[in-house]
């Protein structure tokens, strides 16, 4: 017996692709006859290329993707927006794949697939991806860079310390930038509907809980390790600069595992930032620099951070040796180049108190004790080898000849190490070396004038300098500056003088008793 229902099903179906065919082969008809022209009703992105020949389309894509390249866009956070030149985002397309992607539309696959891709494009229009992107890293930079104007950042629990108590200052919700899903949002805002009238897309952020809590903070009762170094002979600008650089890191929580930089705390050396030009090492030299003095803070700071024995990750050495404490107990700061970084490597937050008070700085680390009672460390510096300062004369030109000014403090020159010892129940259980140190000799330089008129007077200092010699230096410049030059003028002329005045006397006593003689003579 026949099954009607099957029968028809198949009857229409094989009318269904009867007519499929009959449309694909009047497309195919219609192409042939256009030159491969694109169907009606297609988009790449926002470029309408329907009717489109290829190189029309790819021409039509290129001018859309230069028009985005050459724009800006302003990114849109949850606390205020940038505007940002879309030249620098690194944008990449490809204005021919998407071309070609767009002429196979309709014409590749079987034929209910083109069938269904013409009847698309006929009835509201079919769009391709552009695939124009931005380059993924930039953008992460331009986020980070920006963070402080697009994105609300929690406040973390913190600690506050008066009158020898803490108290727990209470934290909150923030928001951050979903980097992976703002990036995705922004290339597809960018191949389809950015214009420079529509240019701002928001960016996608998530909900971000403040770090610590009340209960982990409680944790913080103990004196974990602490330091002063002294610096009451400190000029005026050196003493703000050093008490500026305590307030900066003073109340700093660091939470397990979490690094701290000195120079990120106490930067920038502006006088905006609160610091005074000062005395610092540079090059071998001292030089007036805005924060001069910064390395006492992070050297007092480096050596509490020793006795509450947390992980030291970065800590250099000065280019010359430092007054306030032994070598290889500094820990310099210059530039971007050297730094003071630290790790808390203990179960629980600490705190850090930084103060000043009667010409010291002082630095306290308090935490959660994790060492037992009758463990306790001590640092002993050792110096290797001593270079004494040397004395160097310069000749200066802008100075008058003979005069002598020290430019340049001596240093002495040291290698040393700093050994870890550490005791149980008051007995030493271990010595480590803890670091080495190379402190270069700094000689004292004296500027000597040289400016004067007279030739042969130049010429006597700069020969007495060529020797390098103290004494023949300093005599030249007693026999030759210009004081001495014109007293000895002075009395070589008095000297010539008088020997004239005597020769004339002589002169005169002769003729005298010529005369006489002829007088004689005539009587």
């Amino acid at each position: 017996m026949i099954n009607l229902k099957k029968t028809w099903i198949f009857c229409a179906l094989a009318f269904v692709l009867t007519i499929g065919a009959v449309s694909l082969t009047q497309s195919r008809v219609f192409a042939e006859e256009t030159g491969s022209v694109i169907l009606d009703g297609v988009y790449v992105g926002s470029v309408y290329v329907g009717g489109m020949d290829e190189e029309t389309a790819e021409t039509a894509i290129e001018a859309y993707a230069n028009e985005v390249i050459s724009g800006s866009t302003y990114l849109v956070g949850d606390i205020g927006e940038i505007e940002v030149a879309n030249s620098t985002l690194g944008i990449s397309y490809d204005a021919e794949a998407a071309t070609q992607e767009a002429l196979s539309y309709g014409r590749s696959g079987n034929l209910i697939a083109r069938y269904k891709q013409i009847k698309d494009a006929e009835n509201g229009g079919c769009t391709i991806a552009m695939n124009m992107s931005v380059d993924e890293e930039t953008v992460e930079a331009i986020f980070d860079e920006n963070a402080d104007s697009l994105e609300n950042a929690p406040v973390n629990y913190g600690l506050k310390r008066e009158n020898g108590e803490f108290t727990v200052i209470e934290g909150s919700n923030g928001t951050a930038i979903n980097e992976d899903a703002s990036i995705e949002g922004l290339n597809a805002f960018l191949n389809s509907a950015w214009s420079s009238e529509t240019n701002s897309f928001t960016l996608i952020t998530e909900e971000v809980e403040p770090e610590g809590s009340e209960e982990e903070l409680a944790k913080v009762t103990d004196l974990l390790g602490s330091y002063s170094t002294d610096y009451s002979s400190s000029s005026w600008a050196r003493a703000k600069n050093v008490a500026n650089g305590a307030s900066k890191i003073d109340g700093t929580v660091l939470y397990p595992g979490e690094q701290f930089s000195v120079h990120d705390a106490v930067n920038p050396m502006t006088a905006e930032n609160g610091y005074e030009l000062a005395g610092s090492y540079e090059n071998g030299t001292t030089v007036e620099t805005y924060g001069g003095g910064i390395c006492q803070v992070s050297t007092t700071l480096y050596n509490a951070v020793l006795m509450a024995e947390l992980q030291v990750d970065e800590r250099y050495a000065h280019s010359m040796i430092v007054s306030y404490v032994d070598p290889s107990r500094d820990a310099a700061m210059a530039g971007d180049y050297k730094d003071l970084k630290f790790t808390n490597n203990t179960d629980a937050p600490i705190y850090i108190e930084g103060y000043t008070y009667g010409g010291n700085i002082y630095f306290n680390i308090y935490g959660q004790e994790y060492r037992d009672e009758s463990h306790s460390v001590a640092y002993e510096s050792e110096t290797l080898s001593t270079t004494e300062p040397e004395t160097k004369f310069v000749a200066d030109s802008s100075l008058a000849i003979g005069t002598i000014t020290q430019t340049q403090s001596p240093h002495t020159g040291y290698t040393a190490q700093l050994w870890k010892i550490v005791y149980e129940n008051g007995v030493e259980v271990s010595r480590t070396k803890w670091n080495s140190s190379t402190y270069t000799m700094s000689p004292r330089i004296y500027s000597v004038g040289i400016a004067s008129d007279n030739k042969e007077a130049v010429a006597a200092m700069k020969a007495a300098i060529a020797t390098g010699d103290e004494d023949t230096i300093r005599a030249a410049a007693a026999e030759w500056n210009d004081k001495a030059v014109a007293a000895k003028e002075k009395a070589e002329e008095e000297e010539e003088s008088e020997a004239n005045s005597k020769k004339k006397t002589t002169d005169t006593d002769a003729d005298t008793e010529e005369a006489s003689d002829d007088e004689t003579t005539e009587e």
